[in-house]
């Protein structure tokens, strides 16, 4: 414990009258608590010009992408994390491609990204940063307050393009607000791009279970299926 945190003894310093009179309550010299910011809003026109532009590599390469398991995806109206592994700057935009229509995922993106023109981009098309370098709080915040909108949060849990190991971050929100998190393995063979939904997991039974269903669940997920072309 530091310094500053560890209690003093009884003995060690004598009382004063000012530890006598009542604590002045906080809200009167501080005032009141700052409002939280609202949660970003998703600009469809935008999100879906983004689609279609970053589809444009894939298709120029003579590539295109293959979708499984959309029947797991909830309908829209209702809080969804959505939780895929990471290989390809591509990936985020293929996932929401992925989606049915109505469903809007919202990424978690590094703040690096936000900057210029492309962080105009991202944030118009309901994108948030996150410091990765840290515990962001403050992302974690957001996160929740979209799920409580209603909203749909992508969460890369492995942190960085072929991470080694989950986070335990999409547990943690998903639990927070209550929300079911839909696993999505994402890879490439041959001229496909797939993208594969597996069945909702319920953010139940401890951060750490969560975390390590969900690792297998995407390790399992992210294997090609379906006729190699």
């Amino acid at each position: 414990m530091s310094d500053a945190a560890r209690p003093e003894s009884s003995g060690s310093v004598p009382l004063r009258d000012s530890t006598l009179r009542p604590a002045t309550p906080k809200s009167a010299t501080t005032g009141p608590a700052a409002p939280e910011p609202a949660p970003p809003q998703v600009d469809q026109r935008v999100y879906r010009a983004v689609i279609a532009l970053t589809y444009l590599p894939v298709v120029c390469s003579g590539m295109h992408l293959e979708v499984h398991g959309r029947e797991h995806v909830p309908p829209p109206g209702t809080p969804l994390v959505i939780a895929a592994n990471h290989r390809e700057n591509l990936d985020p935009f293929m996932v929401a491609r992925a989606l049915p229509p109505g469903r809007f995922v919202q990424f978690m993106a590094k703040k690096e990204l936000f900057v210029s023109v492309i962080g105009w981009i991202i944030s118009t098309g309901g994108s948030f940063p996150i410091d990765r370098s840290g515990n962001d709080l403050g992302a974690v915040r957001m996160a929740v307050r979209i799920l409580k909108n209603n909203g749909t949060v992508g969460i890369f849990p492995q942190g960085t393009r072929g991470g080694p190991a989950l986070q335990g971050g999409v547990a943690l929100i998903a639990a927070k607000a209550r929300a079911p998190i839909l696993p999505a393995g994402i890879c490439r063979e041959g001229r496909r791009w797939i993208v594969r939904f597996g069945p909702p997991i319920e953010a139940q039974g401890g951060i750490k279970n969560v975390t390590a269903e969900l690792g297998e669940r995407l390790l399992e997920l992210a294997h090609p299926v379906g006729e190699r072309v």
